[in-house]
């Protein structure tokens, strides 16, 4: 079974289009971005807590049976570790416990806001390893949906036993395939968002909370093409 829109009752914390989230001054903004940014739209604490709850909710429906977590690179690590790093809590405290494997995958289709349309993947060439196995994919944000369902293509092809997707993020956007994760943290509004590794051009990977980035910070980290 692949996560899809119609084979998920995923739920989620939603943010509203009107969300004016918090000021920067209530939170500790490295110096360097503190002109860059328009305000904190998720604090670090409470990505923590969510990730926690997705954790548990996981560990239940996998049940006793092994899975293998694929991190998506870049963007992914953080709430990948996170998430692993709460699995690992709970296999040490809970009632039973979910053997699990790590693999890696990077996905690449963005030059500063937009898509560039090509979907670049690289590091698949193990994916074969992942036949007859349950995996998770871990995502940090589902925007159109077009990179997961390729990545879900692909994963198709090497005939795994299950595959189910958690992204920590998954925007409300015009441009929307459709596609649903079956495990989602925060529903949020068609911003670009940058901080716990979702990146501009590479920048913001070291932002502790998630925030919208302004038109300086665009600017100024942008790619000249």
């Amino acid at each position: 079974m692949t996560g899809n829109a119609s084979k998920t009752t995923a739920s989620f914390i939603q943010i509203s289009d009107d969300d004016k989230g918090y000021p920067l001054d209530q939170f500790c903004i490295p110096k360097h971005y503190e002109e860059d940014l328009e305000r904190v739209l998720i604090p670090e604490g409470l990505i923590n807590d969510r990730t926690e709850r997705l954790a548990r909710d996981i560990v239940a429906d996998f049940g006793n049976e092994p899975i293998v977590v694929l991190c998506v690179l870049k963007g992914g690590y953080k709430f990948f570790t996170d998430l692993v790093d709460k699995i690992k809590v709970l296999n040490r405290n809970s009632g039973h416990s979910v053997q699990l494997g790590i693999d890696f995958i990077r996905l690449k289709s963005y030059v500063n806001e937009s898509s560039s349309g090509k979907i670049e993947v690289i590091g698949g060439d193990n994916l074969e390893n992942l036949k007859g196995k349950n995996v998770l994919i871990v995502e940090d944000i589902i925007d159109t949906g077009r990179t997961m369902q390729q990545l879900l293509e692909l994963m198709t092809s090497v005939q795994p036993k299950c595959v189910k997707v958690a992204s920590l993020l998954l925007k409300r956007t015009p441009a929307s395939v459709g596609y649903i994760p079956n495990y989602i943290g925060f529903e949020v509004p068609n911003l670009f968002l940058v901080g716990y590794a979702l990146d501009y051009n590479e920048f913001f990977r070291d932002l502790s909370h998630i925030c919208v980035i302004n038109s300086t910070g665009k600017e100024k980290y942008s790619v000249k093409q």
